[in-house]
């Protein structure tokens, strides 16, 4: 089992000339844990997944991966994003073998990488369609494709920026239970970027909010287990605690 990272993120911000985005974020995330970012449109959540990422430099404050500062993009932290991103000259299987070939990825055999490919399709239940192309998958089989593109690279590290927000609800609650087998089964560590309360309390181990102003203005534990569909009661309880939570943030910066 690989084994998962740790994810530091301290005095984060972010400024545009005189906007502020992000202001002071404090955020951790342990290996093999989930943890849900949510927040009203606009308030930073992207930005902050891509300053994780490596991809933006933040105006302040630092992230660490195990210890280590993170100065720009890495083999062991994948990014995925709503849109697949699948190349569509491109068969399933290599595309997913792309994620793989990237020039900070280890450089692997022919045989181990294809192996390592085959493993990941399988994971997601995509091996009888390696042969295909883009266009003969639907929503949800380019989701699946993704994930299987950033599981092969082996992450340490999984940042999700809203991939599931295109597909259909069964679709969805699906890919949300891949995650969640994926996580268990690689040890490495998650932060999923999400607009929807109720996919956040059914995967995530934490929620965290952040407020319209840029900040975090919540944080919560989901100390239950899955399969969570059931719990009807205790979920409802956070959901109520999260959505005022919200409500007052938007409160807030509207005033």
């Amino acid at each position: 089992m690989t084994r998962g990272a740790h994810i530091d993120a301290s005095g984060i911000t972010l400024r545009y000339q005189t906007r502020s985005v992000l202001n002071g974020i404090d955020l951790s995330v342990a290996p093999g844990e989930l943890v849900a970012l949510l927040g009203p449109s606009g308030c930073g959540k992207s930005s902050l997944l891509r300053i994780i990422a490596g991809l933006t430099r933040p105006s302040s404050g630092s992230v660490r991966v195990d210890g280590e500062p993170v100065s720009g993009p890495r083999s062991d932290v994948a990014l995925a994003f709503q849109d697949p991103c699948l190349l569509p000259w491109l068969t399933v299987e290599r595309n997913v073998a792309f994620g793989v070939t990237f020039s900070r990825q280890p450089r692997l055999s022919r045989v181990g990488r294809k192996a390592r490919v085959t493993r990941a399709l399988e994971a997601v239940g995509l091996a009888h369609a390696r042969g295909w192309l883009p266009a003969q998958l639907s929503g949800g089989m380019a989701q699946r494709a993704a994930l299987a593109r950033s599981l092969a690279r082996k992450p340490r590290a999984l940042l999700l920026d809203e991939p599931f927000g295109a597909v259909d609800e069964v679709t969805r609650a699906d890919m949300q239970q891949l995650l969640i087998e994926a996580i268990r089964r690689t040890g490495a560590c998650a932060l999923l970027v999400t607009h929807d309360i109720d996919e956040a309390l059914l995967v995530a181990d934490r929620i965290v909010l952040l407020g319209n102003r840029g900040s975090l203005v919540g944080r919560w534990s989901v100390d239950l287990p899955h399969p969570r569909q059931t719990q009807i009661r205790s979920l409802g309880e956070l959901r109520i605690s999260i959505l005022q939570a919200l409500q007052n943030s938007i409160s807030e910066a509207a005033a």
